[in-house]
């Protein structure tokens, strides 16, 4: 069953959902930084895609205000401060944060722990990538480990919500491993069960 999806972001990562989104037959709207689109797309959404870089993230809720209430809301950032180090961890993590803001909205971790070239099919060298969901909502989380499916990837039920701390820190490791270790985004994670 098609299901609306927002996606508030029109970079790398926003085009690549899109994409795979789409041709697994979703309808899908994207937008960039408009406020009243933002808006707009989210309050016809019926999941909403937040692929905005971590320190654009209040500036993107205050546009969402009440449009995403009761709404899953999928947090694929990575909580990286600007000079790209972990900006949160151990503690909390950027998706717990953006929980205790969108108070009534069902947030969603997924994604984060992917390059954006590779969302659009789930695979890497025809190998296919785990996609770690975390949440606090069962039914949101179900709906977002079944479009990881839909887009072909082998989703995987991370438990809940404050495990994005772990994911949010395999999502920086892999950034590190990719540019830093100069192994190139051509990488990518799958947890063999």
């Amino acid at each position: 069953m098609a299901t609306k999806i927002g996606i508030i972001g029109k970079g790398n990562v926003g085009d690549a959902l899109q994409r795979g989104l789409a041709r697994a037959g979703h309808e899908v709207r994207a937008v960039g930084k408009d406020p009243a689109a933002v808006r707009q797309t989210a309050a016809w959404a019926e999941v909403v895609f937040l692929a905005v870089p971590f320190g654009a993230l209040d500036d993107t809720l205050r546009a969402l205000g009440d449009a995403v209430n009761g709404k899953v809301v999928v947090d694929v950032t990575n909580a990286l401060t600007a000079d790209m180090q972990l900006a949160l961890g151990f503690t909390t993590s950027g998706a717990e944060e953006l929980q205790k803001k969108a108070g009534q909205a069902r947030v969603v971790k997924a994604f984060n722990t992917v390059f954006a070239q590779h969302m659009d099919q789930g695979k890497v060298k025809g190998e296919k990538l785990s996609l770690l969901v975390a949440s606090d909502d069962a039914a949101g989380k179900e709906r977002v480990l079944g479009l990881g499916r839909d887009l072909g990837f082998d989703s995987v039920d991370a438990g809940p919500l404050r495990n994005a701390r772990w994911l949010e820190s395999l999502g920086y490791l892999n950034i590190l491993l990719g540019y830093v270790q100069k192994l190139g985004p051509d990488i990518g994670f799958r947890l063999v069960r």
